[in-house]
């Protein structure tokens, strides 16, 4: 269960979908990711969306999750908090990962929210990440024009 309620001072019908949300991406890794656990959170027809991606229905998500979870080394979510409104959510959070080719295998920490549409499930989710964050500044060479770009831009 999510540490801070904020901005749903009474409980919802969507609680317990959001706890079953942020306890699928704590649990979730290479191991334990596939289509039976994602449905148990996300609606078959669902869509997702991020800076790099644009999927549509859960068969295709699966893929691209058992893709993303077998190229990275540890992950985990921290959720900060949460925001409903009707059949709308709002979660932020922090992810922390690590990639054997990133940042030397180092810990990469990126600042995050997901915009979630509920029914019985999650039939919508949208995630807004800085992408030089996530991944651009921790490749060798591409990460130090990054880092000089945005000095530049401050």
């Amino acid at each position: 269960m999510s540490a801070q309620r904020k901005g749903s001072f009474s409980p919802t019908r969507h609680d317990a979908l959001l706890d079953a949300f942020e306890a699928l991406y704590h649990e979730l890794n290479a191991e334990s990711v596939s289509h039976a656990r994602l449905a148990e959170v996300y609606d078959e027809s669902m869509h997702f969306q991020d800076a790099f991606h644009e999927i549509e229905g859960l068969q295709a998500f699966t893929r691209y999750c058992e893709e993303l979870y077998a190229n990275v080394g540890d992950i985990d979510f921290v959720f900060l908090g949460r925001w409903i409104n009707g059949d709308e959510a709002v979660l932020r959070w922090i992810m922390r990962y690590t990639h054997p080719r990133l940042k030397r295998g180092k810990p990469i920490e990126v600042a995050g929210m997901s915009y979630l549409v509920l029914g019985n499930r999650v039939v919508e989710h949208r995630d807004y990440f800085d992408g030089g964050q996530l991944l651009y500044e921790h490749v060798p060479v591409l990460g130090t024009v990054i880092h000089q770009l945005k000095k530049r831009l401050v």
